[in-house]
């Protein structure tokens, strides 16, 4: 039975070095920026945030190393790139107790908060609760913790969810991984869904409600299903694409400078390690 109190894909981390440098990657892909976040002092990390419809994207760095940020700190030791992956918690204790009930050494939830400049000026807050899965438990090198938004007004504004690249949803997460099922598998274990086989070798496992999937494949796979595109940069195992919808399919191309008849894509050497997919909404 699913989780009761984990309803989707929220969002998805991907950490940088540089966190204005990879805001200013992104912004030249089409995407409007969020202005810069500062987390609570006891995270040590700052953020970037490109808002979609239901879900978005997180560009998220360390400005002060401190012990919540160790694990971004040793994932940006290898590489940049999606590190993390969050899904909605309608109620984040209920649901660290749901995954604890499951066998599992759920920690949280922690409550933390970051100012918002508001676009017509002024500040407000927005606020968080969220719970982690055991740390050692990532499919596929893919971290994954729920998030409650308190203050959902402070984060969905909606003259940020506005795109030059028309791009209005999370469509999947592609991880690459050694044994494709067997991490599909996994996620599927913990999040209490099903993982199913798609026509490719692929194995997909969708996230709830009308939220992106997960799809593990293999690096044949991932070159197979985007054409033309350098898959450079990308780890041996780990998160490597994200497929966005876009209600525009030609401002997408012309976002990425896209040659026509091409796949409407950006290899990771442009977006911070992670190879970027447009396809129609």
């Amino acid at each position: 039975m699913a989780l009761r109190n984990v309803i989707g894909l929220d969002h998805v981390v991907i950490a940088v070095r540089d966190l204005d440098a990879a805001a200013k990657s992104w912004e030249a892909l089409g995407f409007t920026m969020s202005p810069r976040g500062t987390h609570s002092a006891h995270m040590g990390s700052g953020n970037y945030t490109m808002m979609l419809g239901d879900d978005y994207m997180e560009l998220l760095g360390v400005l002060v190393p401190t012990d919540h940020n160790a694990g971004l700190r040793a994932f940006l030791e290898g590489r940049e790139g999606l590190d993390r992956a969050a899904f909605t918690a309608t109620d984040a204790a209920a649901g660290a107790e749901e995954v604890r009930a499951r066998g599992l050494a759920a920690t949280g939830p922690v409550a933390f908060g970051r100012p918002v400049p508001l676009p017509g000026g002024g500040e407000a807050e927005a606020r968080f609760n969220v719970f982690q899965w055991p740390r050692d438990q990532r499919p596929a090198g893919l971290g994954i913790f729920a998030c409650q938004h308190l203050t959902r007004e402070n984060v969905w504004i909606p003259e940020l969810q506005s795109h030059a690249n028309g791009a209005t949803r999370i469509v999947r997460i592609e991880v690459l991984a050694k044994d494709p099922e067997a991490a599909a598998a996994h996620l599927a274990k913990l999040i209490d869904r099903a993982a199913e086989r798609e026509a490719d070798g692929a194995f997909r496992v969708p996230s709830g409600s009308t939220r992106g999937d997960f799809v593990f494949l293999d690096r044949a796979t991932l070159a197979a299903r985007h054409p033309g595109v350098a898959l450079d940069g990308l780890p041996e195992e780990g998160g490597a694409a994200l497929v966005l919808g876009t209600k525009d399919m030609a401002a997408a191309a012309k976002a990425l400078g896209t040659a026509k008849g091409a796949t409407v894509a950006a290899a990771p050497s442009r977006a911070t390690g992670v190879l970027l997919r447009f396809v129609p909404a």
